[in-house]
């Protein structure tokens, strides 16, 4: 048998149509593979050091008719800094070959960068300086789109084409071409587009994926050991819905969302709407608590949201206007304006950071998560950590300390139920995510927040309350603050 598919001794019926790698449970296969996987990596000291640093490894079930299912298995990138270890499946295209164009060039540019830098250590003219960095960018550039189009890459119909003009084709607008003309780096070097890759080519009909982290999670992303992940948005999706289509791919990540809340055709209500309590009440605001589940504003699926159920539930204001959001998945208090003179008192009072708010959630620490960091009921401290969206794999957030926005959180422990524990969150910024990744950060809480299908672990829900929020009122001046406890 080839010795890269490797056999599954087992009884488990195998899926009768592969599972969309963008969202998906690990099927047990996929499960059994893994272990083998780890099996592997462990009984090999150079690769388990490598792994251990951080690194994403995928199965990928196939028909071995007659023999009956087998396993492929990838790793991302290189591991213990070579991308031919003859257990697993071989790279798209090699670029390591020593004496190979990309290794040639690649050492030009490097020899441009320190004569860059010998320059400037002496302080020499810059323009000599700009001259070096010019051709290094044009050499860089060059020497990319060079590469992807050496990754040509087999679709389920036999098809072929390079990495360049999958990008171009999947992406049809003009303003993200021009900021992204090329894919970016390390397309094809994931282990999705591999797996496809090596199975097309000897004729195998693929039954399951999954993909899982092993090690230290990266500084920027959030990534937990021995977590399943779905591919990624930004590198793998324009190749995998090339590569297996017809498949229809849904957005990646994110949280469950409330199917049945829909607006009803007729106009004539709304169908399956939840119940919303309202705290307070006037002519000029409403203060509401948002169930978990509920869009705060409508979105593009057509479901009911909270902005729907305002509306007509006060038909006579000139409003609602919404002044902030809670995320779909997190429960919580919220104000609504019913003038367009509250909304823009209010909206000063948020951007001036004026109205206080306080969360509540429930974080989980896993067993096989190796921080040595322990937590006791009473610790409070302060995260800082700037966040920035990844714009190639929405909506993630990401930790970026070059372009981030400033993100500050203040934590506190107030109870703990075996690995779980309640904490209390005040945010002074109101970044995207803010309060879910500096919980699951390893620089943050390093415990991701309950239910955090993105940054952590899925769950019934999503363990996040907004159970306080204090401001001014828009025409009185009185101080208004509202609480309510999570039913969590």
């Amino acid at each position: 048998m080839n010795p890269i598919i490797h056999p599954l001794h087992t009884d488990i019926e195998p899926p009768t149509e592969l599972n969309n790698p963008f969202c998906y449970e690990p099927h047990p296969l996929c499960l059994l593979a893994a272990e083998e996987v780890k099996k592997f990596v462990r009984a090999h000291k150079e690769l388990l050091e490598d792994a251990e640093r951080g690194e994403m490894f995928g199965v990928l079930i196939v028909n071995t008719h007659p023999l009956g299912v087998g396993f492929l298995a990838a790793y991302a990138g290189l591991l213990a800094h070579r991308n031919d270890w003859q257990w697993f499946v071989p790279p798209v295209y090699d670029a390591q070959q020593p004496d190979g164009k990309f290794k040639t060039e690649e050492a030009h540019i490097s020899a441009i960068n320190h004569q860059i830098a010998a320059l400037e250590e002496r302080g020499e003219e810059s323009e000599t300086i700009r001259s070096l960095k010019q051709q290094r960018k044009k050499m860089s550039n060059d020497l990319l789109l060079w590469l992807f189009e050496q990754y040509n890459l087999i679709n389920y119909k036999g098809e072929v084409r390079n990495v360049v003009d999958i990008w171009r084709d999947y992406h049809n607008s003009p303003k993200l071409l021009r900021k992204f003309p090329l894919p970016p780096g390390g397309t094809g070097e994931c282990c999705a587009p591999k797996l496809f890759q090596y199975a097309y080519q000897h004729g195998l009909k693929p039954l399951a994926i999954a993909e899982f982290w092993w090690g230290e999670s990266p500084k920027r992303e959030i990534r937990h050991h021995f977590q399943f992940y779905p591919a990624c948005n930004g590198k793998c999706k324009p190749i995998l819905t090339w590569q297996i289509a017809p498949l229809q791919l849904p957005p990646a990540g994110g949280v469950p969302k409330s199917a049945s809340l829909k607006a009803s055709p007729t106009g004539g209500g709304l169908v399956g709407a939840p119940y919303v309590q309202t705290l307070f009440t006037d002519s000029q605001i409403a203060v509401v608590v948002k169930p978990e589940g509920l869009l705060s504003v409508p979105g593009k699926t057509g479901e009911v949201s909270l902005y729907d159920i305002m509306k007509q539930r006060f038909p006579g204001a000139t409003g609602p206007v919404m002044v902030h959001r809670l995320d779909q998945a997190t429960s919580g208090v919220m104000v609504v304006a019913k003038t367009e003179f509250a909304y823009k008192q209010l909206q000063r009072q948020f951007e001036n950071r004026e109205v206080k708010k306080r969360y509540v959630a429930m974080v989980e620490k896993r067993e096989e998560r190796r921080e040595e960091r322990t937590y006791a009921v009473g610790d409070k401290d302060t995260i800082s950590l700037p966040l920035a969206p990844d714009y190639l794999d929405r909506p993630r957030q990401v930790v970026d300390y070059e372009e981030g926005k400033p993100a500050v959180t203040d934590y506190e422990i107030i109870g703990r139920e075996g690995p779980y524990y309640r904490v209390v969150l005040t945010p002074h910024t109101g970044r995207t995510h803010q309060l879910r990744v500096h919980c699951a950060h390893q620089d943050g809480l390093g415990m991701p927040i309950v239910g955090d299908d993105l940054y952590g672990f899925h769950s019934d829900r999503l363990y996040l309350h907004a159970e306080y929020l204090a401001f001014t009122h828009p025409l009185t001046g009185e101080k208004m603050e509202f609480e309510k406890a999570p039913d969590f």
